[in-house]
């Protein structure tokens, strides 16, 4: 059998030079998962405080514009009008991981692709199999389905300082392909009867607001309140046609980032980035979407009046609590690493060496971590006011909690693997400013490396017998011994630290 070649491991070896924007990303999404946290914790306690009627009054308040049906409650504009800012910046990064990202080479992108479908498929399976006997609850079969990745990626740069960037890049990936299935549920599944007029004045809307998007894209770069005078009134006229067709407005803002240009126009300088005004937007509207929108959207979707007693009892004996918490706590975690495990057997796809099947494990546990678009999706099912649906929302806040817990004791304990490892590694016994891992000149590959590249070999020819064994430098005295228990995490770290980027006395980027 021919081994696969590097263009068809994931990620790339290219993938390693967003190294540095993935932990930008962690660190802005992490922040903006811990608003996420606070408001979703006030709005419970406040529901379910002596002042709870004045939580709903709020949520209930009605604001807006009747004739043109934007006579909207507060609660109904932070759903369909704040996620539409969230979901915008979901399809700007869609389209920057489709056009230049892991997504963009179908060699690559089936590992995250077929990850996030079995990751949607089983817990979706899941839950209809507990529901089953009750029809009426079928319909919240997409709940368990959807990855919260600001939440997600929160607990991962709390918990994983030292885990594998091939690891952060996968999660990140798949909650990217996750997000577009939870687009398309939403808008084939959860979309009422259409009005065709007014569809048709909303692409009308979306195409007027790609002209000026691509036509004058370092206009509005370099003058960022453009942006706020030309394209913010047409997107918002795309959005409240999209609302009054019928599809859901949120997918307003995904059709709408699809349209802006990830890569400057062709004779055109790069606009002070490789991701074109994509990347700008993305840079601009983020601390909207983290710091404002996602967060108002959970402090009004998260109060739910637990009842006491009585309701807690009734909440967690409804099948759709226990339909949600299985399929994403188990569910999810069992549909991407098998799905994953059995695109990589009987493909030529590979995992990054890098990646072990404990950390996938803890990350798929992880993505079980299900808040804005699951919230989103119970409202959808069941309505605001419906017993199932605060049984739902009960579900998906125990769920989260239980997949936090779950995924951080193995990622805490990775974590730490890998920081000892790294330390060990990084070691200079005798002072003279090489590590003594490196000792056989900088760069050189350790012998955890080499004995990871020497069982990749054996994997990829099948070969029945056991690994071979590998004989560790001698030491003072003579001896010889095996290599340690943690050789494979080692031999990881090291595949990492050689792939590592070192800039060349030209300032260039070059792989060792």
């Amino acid at each position: 059998m021919t081994p696969p070649s590097s263009s068809a491991t994931f990620p790339r070896r290219g993938s390693f030079f967003e190294a540095r924007r993935v932990s930008m990303l962690l660190r802005k999404e992490a922040v903006g998962g811990m608003l996420l946290v606070v408001a979703a914790v006030t709005a419970i306690v406040w529901a379910n405080s002596p002042w709870a009627d004045s939580y709903f009054a709020l949520r209930d308040l009605s604001v807006g514009y009747a004739p043109w049906h934007l006579d909207l409650s507060l609660g109904a504009w932070a759903a369909d009008g704040l996620l539409a800012i969230f979901f915008f910046l979901v399809g700007l990064e869609l389209k920057r991981e489709i056009v230049v990202g892991d997504l963009r080479d179908i060699r690559t992108a089936i590992v995250p692709i077929a990850a996030a479908v079995g990751g949607v498929l089983v817990p979706a399976l899941i839950y209809t199999g507990i529901a089953w006997q009750q029809p009426s609850l079928r319909v919240g079969w997409a709940i368990p389905t959807a990855t919260d990745i600001a939440f997600a990626v929160a607990v991962l740069a709390i918990i994983g300082s030292h885990l594998p960037s091939a690891l952060r890049i996968f999660l990140l990936t798949l909650a990217v392909v996750d997000d577009l299935l939870a687009i398309a549920i939403i808008a084939v599944f959860y979309t009422s009867d259409i009005d065709l007029v007014a569809l048709a004045l909303a692409a009308v809307a979306v195409g007027v607001f790609a002209f000026f998007a691509q036509r004058y894209q370092r206009f509005f770069h370099l003058r960022p309140f453009g942006a706020w005078l030309i394209l913010l009134p047409i997107g918002f006229t795309a959005w409240a046609f999209m609302h009054a067709s019928g599809v859901h407005a949120t997918i307003a803002g995904v059709v709408l980032a699809f349209t802006v240009p990830v890569r400057p126009r062709r004779g055109q300088q790069p606009l002070g980035g490789d991701g074109g005004l994509a990347e700008e937007f993305e840079h601009r509207f983020r601390p909207l979407s983290a710091g404002i929108a996602v967060p108002v959207f959970a402090f009004f979707a998260a109060g739910v009046a637990v009842g006491g007693l009585d309701g807690i009892v009734r909440a967690v004996t409804d099948p759709v609590t226990i339909g949600v918490v299985a399929g994403l706590v188990l569910g999810k975690p069992l549909g991407i690493v098998l799905t994953t495990r059995l695109v990589t057997a009987f493909t030529r796809a590979r995992l990054d060496p890098s990646l072990r099947w404990v950390d996938l494990i803890g990350v798929g546990i992880l993505a079980g971590i299900g808040f804005t678009v699951s919230l989103l999706i119970a409202e959808l099912s069941f309505g605001i006011g419906s017993i199932h649906n605060d049984d739902a929302k009960i579900a998906i806040m125990i769920a989260s909690l239980l997949a936090s817990l779950l995924a951080s004791v193995i990622l805490v304990t990775r974590n730490w693997r890998y920081r000892r490892i790294a330390e060990e590694e990084a070691e200079d016994a005798d002072g003279d400013g090489i590590p003594a891992q490196r000792r056989g000149g900088l760069g050189a590959p350790t012998a955890g490396a080499v004995e990871l590249r020497r069982s990749a070999s054996t994997k990829r020819r099948r070969v029945a017998s056991p690994p071979p064994r590998v004989e560790a430098p001698s030491t003072s005295t003579g001896e010889t011994g095996l290599l340690s228990a943690d050789s494979s995490d080692r031999a990881a770290m090291s595949t990492r630290a050689a792939r590592s980027p070192t800039r060349s006395s030209r300032g260039s980027i070059e792989l060792k």
